[in-house]
C-alpha cells in the first residue's frame, strides 16, 4: 500500500472514538475502502458506528464477528462492514468483496484483513487502534493522497 500521509491521534474514550468515525463519515462519497486493525475489542465497532452515522445512517450497527458482514444504509450509499476474524479462508465471500469494492455507491470496510489483502485496493485508507488503557486508544490513520478529503474535518 502506498501511504502519502500518516496522522496519529488519541482518543481518552468511546465517543472520541465514535466522533472520529462520525467526522470520516460525514466526507463519505461512495467507492472507498477502509481497513481497520486493531485487537479485540478495541473500538473497531464503536468507531464504525460513527462512521455510520456520520454518512448519515440511522441503523442499528453491531459487530459482524459472528455474522462476517453487515449492511448499512445512508440516501442512496451504502456502507458494507466485514470482520474475517473467524475465517481462515474468505471462500466465496472475497469474490463479493470485490464487486462491493468495486461498486461507487457502497463504502467497504473490513477487518481482520489478512485472508482478503490481495483483493483490497492499494488505494485504501488504513485505520489502526491501539488500546492504551480501558477506553483510550493510541490511533494512526495511513491516507493516500486520494483519500486525503476523508480527514478534513479531522484534527
Amino acid at each position: 500500500m502506498s501511504t502519502d500521509k500518516t496522522l496519529q491521534l488519541s482518543s481518552a474514550s468511546f465517543e472520541e472514538t465514535e466522533k472520529l468515525g462520525e467526522a470520516i463519515g460525514r466526507q463519505l462519497k461512495g467507492g472507498e475502502v477502509i481497513e481497520l486493525t486493531s485487537d479485540l475489542g478495541g473500538g473497531k465497532t464503536t468507531f464504525v458506528r460513527g462512521l455510520a452515522r456520520g454518512m448519515g445512517s440511522s441503523d442499528k450497527v453491531a459487530s459482524p464477528t459472528f455474522t462476517v458482514s453487515k449492511q448499512y444504509t445512508a440516501g442512496d450509499l451504502r456502507l458494507v462492514h466485514y470482520d474475517f476474524y473467524r475465517l481462515h479462508d474468505p471462500g466465496l465471500l472475497q469474490y463479493e468483496l470485490a464487486e462491493f469494492i468495486d461498486d461507487s455507491k457502497i463504502i467497504t470496510v473490513v477487518e481482520w484483513a489478512d485472508i482478503v489483502h490481495d483483493v483490497l485496493p492499494a488505494n485504501r485508507f488504513t485505520l489502526s487502534i491501539k488500546s492504551t488503557g480501558d477506553t483510550s486508544r493510541q490511533i494512526t490513520a495511513h491516507v493516500p493522497t486520494s483519500l486525503a478529503y476523508l480527514l478534513s474535518e479531522v484534527s
